[in-house]
């Protein structure tokens, strides 16, 4: 999902960096966190990665007959780090190596300690992750602004990148409806009741559910009232962006989605990306990863697959 940058805009503070609005606040978020963590395979590995931004939480997941495989490495959504993957994980590590990201700049277990200036700065610090964790070729999975995070990172450096697959990505094909700004700005201000938050939450989501019940849920509302954004708005790709991606892309766009217009942006990328298949999702909204886990799994890893560059991964 998309937080609105016109509450950003509207109660903006002086802080460099991505931050906590309080100890308490931040607290919340964690214990949240570790809850929604518990509920995920355990992972192999835990990395905190050293970037010229900051400092960035990556989790490896595997299983010991996938190791020689090109791993996926899975960017998610607006203020809900690596515990948004519960219903994608287990599937994806029984086929390949997985590693997740904490986005730098977002509410989670990555540290910002420089200010990102610019769409650059944003691909700049997940390349170095990329390198410093050795990886020749990966394959990048974003859902919402972690698809555009991949593409961006697509549009900078290209060259570790082996395919993309995008989930309802926010501001790549199709830019987000006015109507959808103004309805997240009461999911981002902490002196909105959390009843009316939930709602908003839900709306945004396309009526997924969206309350303390439901962990994730729990995560991505605590960290949308805790934190404090300090990172550009996305840009919406040109023509010309879409042009010049030469890597393969595999889009799923949600048919329901309240983000944008689907039909459109399947429309565009069919006719400015040159290797691409996008797909119109029948019934799916923006919440698309979970509502069918077991067929995004097996249609990406159809993909990823396919685009696959290592001789041992046959």
């Amino acid at each position: 999902m998309i937080l609105s940058y016109a509450a950003y805009l509207i109660f903006k503070d002086d802080h460099p960096v991505g931050h906590f609005t309080s100890e308490e606040g931040k607290k919340d978020f964690q214990n949240a966190y570790h809850e929604a963590m518990s509920l995920l395979p355990e992972p192999v590995d835990t990395k905190n990665i050293k970037t010229e931004y900051g400092i960035v939480r990556v989790y490896y997941f595997t299983k010991e007959e996938n190791k020689h495989k090109e791993p996926m490495m899975l960017l998610p959504g607006r203020a809900a780090s690596t515990p948004m993957w519960e219903s994608n994980l287990e599937g994806l590590i029984s086929e390949r190596p997985v590693y997740t990201v904490d986005l730098l700049g977002e509410p989670g277990m990555s540290i910002q300690t420089k200010a990102i200036e610019n769409q650059k700065d944003q691909a700049k610090w997940l390349n170095e992750v990329i390198i410093k964790l050795g990886l020749e070729k990966v394959h990048i999975m974003g859902v919402s602004i972690g698809g555009w995070t991949a593409m961006n990172l697509v549009r900078f450096f290209p060259d570790h990148i082996a395919s993309v697959s995008l989930l309802d990505p926010v501001m790549v094909f199709e830019p987000i409806s006015f109507k959808m700004v103004l309805a997240s700005i009461p999911a981002s201000v902490p002196l909105i009741p959390q009843s009316i938050r939930e709602k908003m939450l839900s709306y945004i989501s396309g009526g997924a559910e969206a309350n303390e019940d439901v962990p994730v849920a729990k995560l991505i509302e605590s960290g949308m009232r805790n934190f404090k954004l300090k990172v550009p708005a996305p840009d919406q790709f040109s023509e010309e962006d879409l042009q010049n991606i030469h890597v393969p892309v595999l889009a799923l766009m949600a048919e329901n989605s309240t983000m944008h217009n689907s039909k459109k942006a399947v429309e565009k990328g069919k006719k400015y990306v040159k290797d691409i298949e996008i797909e119109n999702w029948p019934n799916a909204s923006h919440a698309i990863n979970g509502e069918f886990p077991n067929e995004i799994n097996n249609r990406i890893l159809r993909f990823v697959e396919k685009n696959s560059n290592s001789k041992d991964d046959r």
